[in-house]
């Protein structure tokens, strides 16, 4: 049977939002758990990659039995030093990718991308690239070749992908100001969004 796991990223300095976004409350869980919870019943384990506020970021996810966390040395130095943090964890068959400000991706969609071939498959929503990438996990000690790439979507353009067309437009929604915040916010509020329920968080 397939090994999937999952690698989300959390270690940025939120400056545009003035605060830590990964803890920002969205219908009663925070931001990062919204994302975790929409891969954790299908992976095997999620490796979350913090940095600035890597301490109550722990405390809050600590709950969930299958989620670790990292600690990336170098966050300041920018996004791919993350990337190459959390795909350094990676021992499955293949692993999702995103960042964790991404709340409103559907579990189904998850499940629609593992029915594909492909060594990176990329979800699309009227024909626009989103978030989560599903990876072999083979490729990743390519990725953290020395000086081979200086960003992930460098090594994506090398490599090529598979695109699926989904119909969930959480794929392509990330916060990263407090007007995207509050726009999310109102979605959650009025929506009957929700994720299938969780055992053994």
């Amino acid at each position: 049977m397939e090994v999937i796991e999952g690698v989300v990223l959390a270690a940025g300095l939120s400056k545009r939002t003035g605060t830590c976004k990964m803890l920002l409350d969205l219908g009663g869980i925070t931001l990062i758990e919204r994302c975790i919870r929409g891969m954790f019943n299908i992976c095997s384990k999620v490796i979350v990659v913090g940095g600035h506020n890597f301490e109550n970021i722990a405390r809050v996810i600590a709950k969930y039995q299958k989620v670790r966390m990292v600690y990336n040395p170098s966050y300041r130095e920018g996004m791919f030093s993350s990337v190459k943090e959390g795909f350094k964890h990676v021992s499955g068959d293949r692993f999702f990718f995103t960042p964790g400000d991404y709340p409103l991706v559907m579990d189904e969609t998850y499940r629609e991308m593992l029915r594909v071939e492909g060594d990176i498959v990329i979800p699309l929503f009227n024909g626009k690239k989103g978030h989560p990438i599903l990876i072999r996990t083979h490729l990743a000690e390519e990725l953290l070749a020395e000086g081979r790439y200086s960003t992930l979507r460098e090594f994506i353009k090398d490599k090529g992908y598979t695109p699926i067309e989904v119909e969930d437009s959480g794929i392509l929604v990330d916060i990263d100001t407090m007007e995207d915040y509050n726009r999310v916010m109102k979605y959650v509020s009025k929506s009957s969004f929700s994720y299938k329920p969780i055992s053994n968080p």
